[in-house]
């Protein structure tokens, strides 16, 4: 079994929970917080999933900036900052 390790930003809108993983550009949503989650995790399985077996999971990965480690997990790249900024425009 392969392991991933990222981020999931999750958010209401609309009534809904939106789920999404920048490092993958995958979203999900579910009418909770927990469904959103658990929602988000499977359609990843599913990205991931069917990315090997097109035999591209690999450049999917790195493309992403992750990396596998020794013990065969991959890892996400490092986040420097994570901010919220206000803009005029």
């Amino acid at each position: 079994m392969k392991k991933i390790q990222l981020h999931i930003e999750v958010w209401e809108e609309g009534g809904m929970y939106v789920a999404h993983t920048h490092q993958l550009d995958v979203s999900s949503c579910g009418h909770s917080l927990e469904e959103a989650k658990k929602n988000i995790q499977e359609a990843v399985g599913l990205y991931l999933e069917e990315a090997e077996k097109f035999g591209t999971l690999n450049d999917v990965l790195e493309e992403a900036g992750f990396t596998l480690d020794e013990n065969k997990e991959w890892k996400e790249p490092e986040m420097l900052s994570l901010e919220k900024v206000s803009l005029a425009f």
